[in-house]
């Protein structure tokens, strides 16, 4: 006879903590998915979430590495269910790409001639004023801004 799955999840120590925030951002999340896409274009109707997405991961990222106020238990469980980007995490602790905003801008197939995003280009190397990433919506992720 098979086993039951059940969906009890053992949180770790420290969860309360952090519940929270990411339960707000969920929310956020939430919200942003049922929003109207009225007036914009298809691209644009995904940034909210990106930034979403981005701010919890960055959230668990900071709580971790950066003041050091979570287990490493803890920190695990955020990416095993998802409440942080394992990948984009991981470019983030490599020099040059703190400010990293989402891993498309760096893939080089989404781009022409097979570089990485306007975005990431240091504002003081642009010649146009105002860039928006098409992906993600973000104006500039370059760490050297």
């Amino acid at each position: 006879m098979p086993r039951v799955k059940t969906n009890l999840i053992k949180y770790p120590e420290g969860w309360e903590l952090i519940e929270p925030t990411l339960a707000e951002l969920d929310a956020k999340m939430r919200e942003a998915g049922n929003d109207s896409n009225d007036g914009k274009r298809k691209c644009e109707a995904l940034w909210p979430i990106f930034k979403i997405a981005h701010q919890r991961s960055r959230y668990v990222y900071d709580l971790y590495y950066g003041r050091e106020e979570i287990s490493k238990e803890l920190y695990e469980f955020c990416l095993e269910q998802g409440y942080a980007d394992r990948n984009l995490i991981a470019k983030w602790k490599k020099p040059g790409y703190e400010r990293l905003c989402c891993l498309h801008c760096i893939q080089p197939r989404d781009h022409h001639f097979a570089t990485t995003c306007a975005c990431r280009v240091p504002k003081h190397l642009r010649e146009a004023a105002v860039i928006e990433c098409v992906h993600c919506g973000c104006q500039g992720c370059a760490s050297g801004d």
